[in-house]
Parts: C-alpha cells; sequence; structure tokens
C-alpha cells in the first residue's frame, strides 16, 4: 500500500488519502456577491470524484473588502453559506472530505481577475474595487496604498474569521484552513517588511504573530473541537530582512498551542521582488521539513508537485504528512487515480467512484 493512499485521522476526521487538492481561486462569482456557482460545483465536484482525500475550496473572503476580487468567493453571509452546502454534499457523497480556506487579502485587495487579457494592479472604485487596508499604510508595488487598520478594524477581522468559521460548520466543511500567506492581510501582519506597527501588534516577533493567533483562538471557539483547523503559511518571504524559515518553525509550535494542528507551507507573495527562486518540483519541501521538524504540527508539502513517486517519496522519508496538489490537479482532475496506478495499486483499491472503474488506468 503507497503512504500516499494511507488515510489518515485528524482529530475526529478520517480522511481516505494523503493527495490533497489545494485551494485555487477561481475568480468565478461573476454576480460579484460571493456566491459559488456551478462552476464552483463542477471544478470541485470533479476532485472529489477525482479522488483526493480532502478538497480545500479557494480563499474565501470573510468580509466584502477581503477579497482578492470582486469576482472571489466569499463567507461572511448566510447566502454563501447555503450556496456551499450541496457542493459540500456531493464531496462527501464521492467519499472526499471537504475544507473551506479563509481569508482577507489587506492590501492586495480590490484587484483585476486574475484571467488572460486582464490588467494589473488595485481596480479603481469607479469599476467596482473599494479602499484597503493593512498592518501599516505601505502600498504593494504600485498597487493603491492601504489605509492601516486601527485597534477597532482588527476586532472586527478576528470576529469576522470567526463568524466564517461558525457559518462553514453550518455548511457541512471538516476542515477550516485560515489563509496566512502570499501577502494577504495575516502574512502582512507576520511580516516585518508590511508590518512597522508601534503598538501591541508590530514590533516584536511575538507582537506580529499576534492577530494571527487572536483570529486562530476566535475561529476555534466557534469550530468544533472534533474537526480538525489548518494554516497556511509562507514560510519565508525569500527576501532579506524579511520572515525566515526559523520564524515559520517558531511560530509552528504557537499555531499548535492554539488548536491549529497542520501547517500547510508555502512561500513568498508579500513582495512584488525578490531574488530568483528555483521554482521547481518540491523547492519549498525544505521549507515543509522546517516546520514538520518543530514536533508540532503535522505539515504539509506544496509547489509544483506532479510525480506520484516524487509525491510518495516525501511521505515515506518523513519530509511531510501530506501533499497538496495545485496546477496538476487544473489539468488533472483525477491524478489521484493515476497516482496510484503509478505507485502499483490494485484498481480495486484506488480511489474510484463506481461509475469511472470502467476507465481506470491498467
Amino acid at each position: 500500500m503507497a503512504q500516499l493512499f494511507d488515510p489518515i485521522r485528524i482529530r475526529d476526521l478520517e480522511i481516505r488519502n494523503r493527495a490533497w487538492l489545494s485551494p485555487m481561486c477561481q475568480y468565478s462569482c461573476d454576480a460579484r456577491d460571493g456566491v459559488p456557482t456551478p462552476w464552483h460545483f463542477v471544478h470541485l465536484g470533479a476532485r472529489a470524484q477525482g479522488g483526493f482525500g480532502l478538497l480545500i475550496a479557494e480563499a474565501s473572503a470573510v468580509v466584502p473588502e477581503g477579497r482578492i476580487s470582486p469576482e472571489d468567493a466569499g463567507l461572511w453571509n448566510d447566502r454563501q453559506r447555503d450556496a456551499w452546502a450541496p457542493i459540500v454534499d456531493f464531496a462527501h457523497s464521492q467519499g472526499a472530505a471537504m475544507g473551506i480556506q479563509l481569508a482577507h487579502a489587506g492590501r492586495k485587495a480590490s484587484t483585476y481577475k486574475a484571467f488572460p487579457g486582464q490588467p494589473p494592479g488595485s481596480m479603481p472604485v469607479s469599476e467596482g474595487g473599494w479602499p484597503t487596508v493593512a498592518p501599516s499604510a505601505i502600498p504593494f508595488g504600485d498597487m493603491a496604498t492601504p489605509e492601516a487598520l486601527d485597534a477597532a478594524g482588527i476586532r472586527e477581522v478576528v470576529t469576522a474569521f470567526a463568524d466564517a468559521a461558525r457559518r462553514a460548520d453550518e455548511a457541512g466543511f471538516d476542515v477550516v484552513e485560515i489563509h496566512a500567506a502570499h501577502g494577504y492581510l495575516l502574512h502582512e501582519f507576520l511580516s516585518p517588511l508590511s508590518n512597522e506597527r508601534t503598538d501591541a501588534y508590530g514590533g516584536s516577533r511575538d507582537n506580529r504573530a499576534r492577530l494571527l493567533l487572536e483570529v486562530c483562538d476566535a475561529v476555534r471557539e466557534m469550530w468544533p473541537g472534533g474537526k480538525p483547523l489548518f494554516v497556511r503559511i509562507s514560510a519565508t518571504d525569500w527576501v532579506e530582512g524579511g520572515w525566515k524559515p526559523e520564524d515559520s518553525r517558531w511560530l509552528a509550535g504557537r499555531l499548535a498551542d492554539h488548536g491549529v494542528d497542520l501547517v500547510d507551507v508555502s512561500s513568498a507573495a508579500n513582495t512584488p521582488d525578490r531574488p530568483p527562486v528555483p521554482l521547481e518540483q518540491g523547492y519549498q519541501v525544505p521549507l515543509t521539513e522546517e516546520v514538520r521538524a518543530s514536533g508540532a504540527v503535522l505539515a504539509g508539502a506544496v509547489g509544483l508537485i506532479s510525480d506520484p513517486e516524487y509525491a510518495e517519496s516525501l511521505l515515506v522519508d518523513g519530509r511531510a504528512d501530506v501533499v497538496f496538489l495545485g496546477r496538476v490537479a487544473l489539468r488533472e482532475p483525477a491524478w489521484p487515480q493515476r497516482a496510484a496506478a503509478e505507485l502499483g495499486l490494485d484498481w480495486r483499491e484506488a480511489p474510484y467512484p463506481p461509475q469511472y472503474t470502467r476507465g481506470k488506468w491498467d
């Protein structure tokens, strides 16, 4: 039995395998209301049929102004909750667990959707954009300058994450992942490159981590104790003077103390410029190992992973506990079924829906 297809139990949740779908923005709420659509149903449903153990739905904003683009999904109201519920139900019917990534884009909000032909940068209010917020009034590159959050604004952010977690539970999600990576609001607070505050949320590493830990606590109060809580981090900014891998190892221990079970280890995206990074399969795995070495949380590897034997080796060698698949899953909704065949599993042990066994890999 390949370890990639060993089940894993986290709190009260058993997940059928360790090949998991990364959250990937679809920019497909065309009504600009944050309500998931048939596109989301088919996109996620196909990957549930394709055999992924856990699907994590895209970054879903906890407040309207937390969206990356006007077309982002959300979970700030009950209408959105009710639209997510049948998607979750279908994933469950296919044997997959279902998670959602809760997010606030901070200074990187109010942009055009990232489709071919769309302009880069901030969307003006006249076209449907909005003012942005951040820990400090420092723009991301040539994007609009954000307003620094005051104490009341910080409290509102914490409450919004908690309320979204409650709605996630009501919609039937099995996992909540808090997005603290890729230069969005919680990452902006963590990194000294974007946080120049002088109050309790800035300065020392402990202070810069304060908002993330307060969000974890607030989410845990709303999120059932038997359900897992994940956090995605950028384990390094890849920039001198920024957030570093050793900071992430330290943070992993703090997150465990605040009810987090697994850290989804990504990197970068908090500055528009950084030194060249080798963008190849597994380039972020050493960061996963750094987090896993804390001994405090499970750690997931992500980053251009596409080869089944390589994914398997990460588990066999103890470099990661689970593997997140992103871009390859856009190309191959049934990647786990191919991976099972290449790793030598009998097709009866592979994650096929019965309707698709006639098309099994030989």
